[in-house]
């Protein structure tokens, strides 16, 4: 694989994002590489717990933006179909990592932004680090978070979705362990140490009842979940489909200011 690494040691195996120069943003092709590498790791009997994190100062900034700005410039029949194989994959790697019978541990350095942020909310714990954050800020393109909006009420509750979502708020390490939302950040040179303590902690469990656990979590708890999954998956396609989108994702790569279509 070209953008995902995956290394297994012991009973842990780690996933790494390996798109640094960009921030590891999500591709169709990193996608796919993502559900290839957890599919693999599905097989591996020797596996109990997987690390996930990104490769570089941050985990993962989102969508690929100029993959979104090249489906832009598409004429209309064109684009819709390849909106919705993008943001179909996004949400299939969501509910594969929720599905997945054993623990998944996010490891965050720097940002988990927007569709990175849907990651490490499909990770069933997370580490961070002190210079972590989290932000969601699909609106300010004028797009919506869809799938990762379903899982930051799931985790969040309504209150700190709401704040992130309509308001673009960025919650730092700090304040997100102080609602305890995370475990007390570390250093980032302490967060690769944490985050295998937790799965080598994880994985002293038999198989059957990490399934189980993560199934009454994530199936039962969160029985609306894969349907909330799939809803706001629509929604952010129909998003991807206006005026407003189209000069979001342009203004912000040419970095300036959007001027919204009237």
């Amino acid at each position: 694989m070209q953008y995902v690494d995956v290394k297994i040691h012991q009973a842990v195996a780690t996933v790494l994002l390996q798109r640094p120069s960009i921030c590891n943003a999500l591709s169709p092709q990193m996608l796919e590489e993502l559900n290839t590498a957890f599919s693999d790791i599905h097989q591996e009997k020797r596996v109990q717990a997987v690390v996930l994190s990104g490769s570089g100062p941050h985990f993962c900034s989102g969508l690929d933006l100029n993959t979104l700005l090249a489906i832009s410039d598409l004429e209309a029949s064109e684009a819709l179909p390849q909106w919705f194989s993008i943001w179909e994959r996004l949400r299939e790697l969501f509910e594969t990592m929720l599905r997945f019978p054993k623990p998944i541990i996010a490891a965050i350095d720097g940002g988990a932004i927007g569709a990175g942020l849907g990651l490490a909310l499909a990770s069933d714990l997370i580490v961070s680090s002190e210079n972590a954050f989290f932000a969601s800020p699909e609106i300010q393109l004028g797009l919506a978070a869809g799938p990762t909006a379903a899982l930051l009420h799931f985790r969040f509750g309504s209150r700190v979705t709401t704040q992130m979502l309509l308001a673009g708020y960025s919650l730092p390490a700090g304040e997100a362990h102080a609602l305890n939302l995370i475990d007390r950040p570390v250093t980032s040179e302490q967060i690769w140490v944490r985050a295998n303590e937790l799965a080598s902690q994880c994985a002293l469990a038999p198989r059957e009842s990490q399934q189980a656990t993560k199934r009454i979590l994530n199936e039962c708890i969160g029985e609306q979940l894969m349907t909330q999954l799939a809803a706001g998956a629509a929604q952010s396609v129909a998003a991807c489909t206006t005026d407003a989108a189209g000069e979001g994702i342009r203004s912000f790569l040419e970095k300036r200011e959007p001027v919204w279509p009237a």
